[in-house]
């Protein structure tokens, strides 16, 4: 893993989940001045869009530098400029002079990642999120930071990476003009990414509800020390899971409870509609964790079992031979028949070797007709899995919740 390190900061890293890096926020070093931005070297330039609005009309274009956006801020239509990338500390100062951003607003958009949060301030509202998108290559997620500052009549958000974004419908909506969204203020707006954020966690979830299904098949059926890694990084994921919404839910309640004059009352009652979709992801990532947790369990108890199988047959084969192993010692031995008659004169008779044989397979067939009585050789393995030849499933209780 590559940190970039700066001077007033930890060490910083790519935050996806190919290191620990998601499970970390950002601090700054005590007595570091506020207000530093700390860039890292690797990020993405910047790109702008700006779509203003209204509800006759939704126009968008790209513009080159903050200072184009003046024009839109004062005016009675609805104006969302979004920002991609974080790598330019210029166009991000001037971005923040466009806007009249506090210098600790600045700091806690470019200094990613910040816990989720509401920060109220003179005619702004900060919502700090965590936006959470499937890999393009379909194995784990990208978690980045979005960040919103809500004023009268405008929207601006700052996102981490250009690549990942769930705000697709959204901007369909305002090309469109379906729904009530060209309607409706800045603040609908930002409710709107809000719940789009949220909403963001169930296809992701989704995912790992799969996963979750195919490591119950794998941990019964087959246990290997793969499939412990497997459980592993499930487990560290979906904490990191919970991390990004946990406070998302608690910043949400919060805004609700207290209110602020920027969002409406009718937004306001939105908002209790993107609380609940927030309960409903910490739900599905408890319980997520819950059943990785049990099958922990279930794979200690597969890898125990499969033991005890191992043990049994090892038991069994040893049991029949044990007296077979006997007989073939005593008839080993080099005692002479001709010194003594009771030196082995079964070795002189006729059907002598004939009868030994007879002897050690009535005692092998013998031990394995006991054993079968007593059901040693029924349900060798305790976890049954599904067996696709006779139909037979998982027992009710190994079955997923």
């Amino acid at each position: 893993m590559v940190e970039h390190r700066f001077p007033n900061t930890k060490p910083l890293a790519d935050h996806s989940l190919d290191d620990d890096s998601y499970l970390d926020y950002f601090y700054d070093i005590p007595g570091s001045m506020p207000g530093t931005l700390n860039i890292e070297s690797d990020a993405s330039p910047p790109i702008i869009v700006l779509i203003d609005y209204n509800e006759a009309q939704a126009v968008r274009q790209e513009v080159e530098t903050p200072e184009e956006c003046v024009p839109f801020l004062d005016s009675e239509s609805v104006s969302w400029v979004d920002v991609k990338g974080l790598g330019s500390e210029d166009i991000l100062r001037r971005l923040g002079q466009v806007f009249s951003l506090h210098p600790l607003v600045l700091e806690d958009i470019v200094n990613v990642p910040q816990r989720p949060k509401i920060e109220e301030y003179d005619d702004q509202l900060l919502i700090i999120a965590r936006m959470v998108t499937m890999k393009s290559s379909g194995s784990g997620f990208v978690s980045e930071q979005v960040s919103l500052i809500l004023g009268r009549h405008y929207l601006l958000t700052v996102q981490e990476e250009p690549e990942y974004d769930c705000f697709g419908p959204i901007r369909e909506r305002l090309r469109t003009g379906k729904g009530t969204i060209r309607k409706q203020g800045a603040d609908y707006l930002a409710y709107a990414l809000l719940d789009s954020i949220i909403d963001g966690f169930f296809p992701v979830l989704e995912e790992y509800g799969e996963k979750i299904e195919e490591l119950e098949d794998e941990v019964v059926s087959n246990p290997s020390r793969q499939t412990l890694e497997k459980i592993h990084s499930v487990k560290r994921e979906l904490l990191g899971l919970r991390r990004a919404i946990w406070p998302q839910r608690d910043a949400i309640n919060a805004l609700i409870r207290d209110g602020n004059d920027l969002i409406s009352h009718e937004v306001n009652i939105y908002l209790r509609d993107c609380y609940d979709h927030a309960i409903q992801v910490l739900d599905m990532v408890e319980t997520y964790r819950e059943l990785t947790a049990s099958l922990m369990d279930v794979y200690l108890s597969s890898i125990s079992n499969k033991m005890n199988e191992i043990m049994k047959l090892l038991t069994v084969i040893s049991s029949i031979f044990i007296p077979l192993t006997f007989i073939a010692g005593v008839y080993g031995m080099n005692f002479d028949p001709s010194k003594s008659p009771l030196n082995m004169p079964e070795l002189e008779w006729y059907w002598g070797y004939p009868a030994c044989w007879a002897v050690m397979l009535t005692t092998a067939f013998g031990l394995v007709y006991f054993f079968w009585r007593r059901g040693w050789f029924e349900n060798l393995s305790t976890v049954v899995t599904k067996d696709t030849a006779s139909g037979k499933h998982l027992p009710h209780s190994l079955m997923r919740r």
